[in-house]
């Protein structure tokens, strides 16, 4: 079968590799679409090699359908649409004990610590697949992980229906999450200096400015009738992100850390202080997290095959990564893996 493979910074091939049958408590899949995101393009430019086992068959963003089982797996069938949660943890470390599984000090996340989905055939243990509902096309399904992403981000937030939050960056994540704050109804904003990026939020009813061509103070006052934001969400892993995240929230309002910032940024401990503001990190998802986003996909609550802007085959899995490192009017970029499964 095909799988596209991560050689070393900056390299991705797609070679010829031998399909892992399923021992038991496995499940095989056919991978129908893979999903890259942010991650994986760090991995490409060789920021997680201490991580990565090279050669690596990375990928997290999936959907696809069950090609064979292995023994002892009784509640999935050959044919079933299926998702990954792609989570697995340890079970002993203090994380784990306390219930917090999803953030075991030990995890593995499946696709950057072990083999991905961006194959023809994956096998996976079956504790990690989520079975899809027979309406869900298979290309939306492909986004149940960042959605799930969302819905944990939100979820943080301690979010109630009527609140004004503010969405500080408009990648994919950004207006997931602005999606996924109107489902639970509250009203939201989303702050992203990218036209294009501005555009599909417009398209996606959530109404968008440039911080950079506007006072987002004023506009946020305005808005919340001098209030302030009750919560934000700092996508952008920008050091203006953080300040304007921080900055808009009224009194005992939430800044939700959702952007992955490789280096330490300054923070305005008075304004945390005299506010009376909390700080929360949100890092991945649970499964109830990953059932939610399923669901809300399924419902079409959340229109996320909108954010699909590429499909390219397993075959261009280099030119796919490249469309979305471009920066140019791209989104979501997906992978079809339905090429020929023979090796």
């Amino acid at each position: 079968m095909r799988a596209a493979a991560y050689l070393g910074e900056g390299t991705i091939e797609v070679l010829n590799v031998p399909a892992v049958p399923p021992d038991p408590g496995q499940v095989q899949i056919a991978v129908t679409y893979t999903g890259i995101c942010g991650t994986d393009l760090h991995i490409l430019h060789g920021e997680m090699d201490a991580r990565v086992r090279i050669p690596a068959t990375i990928g997290h963003e999936m959907s696809g359908v069950v090609a064979a089982v292995g023994r002892g797996v009784e509640d999935l069938r050959v044919g079933d649409p299926v998702t990954v949660m792609p989570l697995r943890w340890c079970g002993r470390c203090p994380a784990c004990r306390a219930g917090q599984q999803h953030i075991c000090q030990n995890l593995d996340f499946v696709g950057i610590d072990s083999p991905g989905s961006l194959q023809a055939l994956w096998t996976v243990p079956a504790d990690i697949v989520v079975p899809l509902p027979p309406g869900l096309q298979l290309r939306t399904a492909a986004l149940v992980e960042p959605t799930a992403v969302a819905v944990h981000d939100v979820g943080r937030s301690g979010l109630s229906a009527g609140e004004k939050v503010v969405v500080v960056g408009g990648g994919p994540v950004g207006q997931l999450i602005a999606l996924v704050v109107r489902a639970e109804g509250a009203d939201v904003l989303l702050l992203e200096p990218d036209q294009f990026r501005r555009g599909v939020g417009e398209r996606l009813g959530t109404r968008s400015l440039d911080p950079l061509a506007v006072d987002v103070g004023e506009e946020v006052l305005t808005w919340t009738g001098g209030a302030g934001a009750a919560v934000a969400f700092e996508v952008s892993a920008s050091e203006p992100g953080v300040r304007t995240a921080l900055d808009v929230l009224g009194v005992r309002g939430r800044m939700v850390v959702v952007g992955i910032h490789a280096v330490p940024r300054p923070l305005n401990l008075h304004r945390v202080f005299w506010r009376e503001l909390t700080l929360v990190g949100a890092r991945v998802y649970t499964r109830p997290d990953v059932e939610r986003a399923v669901q809300l996909l399924a419902d079409a609550r959340i229109p996320a095959d909108q954010l699909v802007t590429h499909v390219l085959p397993l075959s261009e899995a280099a030119d796919a990564f490249a469309a979305l490192g471009s920066g140019g009017d791209v989104m979501k970029v997906l992978v079809d893996c339905r090429e020929e499964r023979a090796s």
